[in-house]
């Protein structure tokens, strides 16, 4: 979650956020969340162009 942090440049807790409110999809492996690449890309491309 920290490297998806840094790469959308907000904190831990607002991906985490994100991802619980279905905003962003992730993957639970044991305990901790996997967030593939291509969904942080569509995130930012959508949020940028959104405003």
């Amino acid at each position: 979650m920290a490297e998806v942090a840094s790469l959308m440049r907000v904190s831990k807790m607002t991906v985490y956020r994100l991802v619980h409110n279905g905003e962003l999809p992730a993957v639970r492996v044991g305990r901790s969340f996997r967030v593939h690449a291509k969904a942080v890309h569509d995130m930012l491309q959508t949020s940028y162009f959104a405003g």
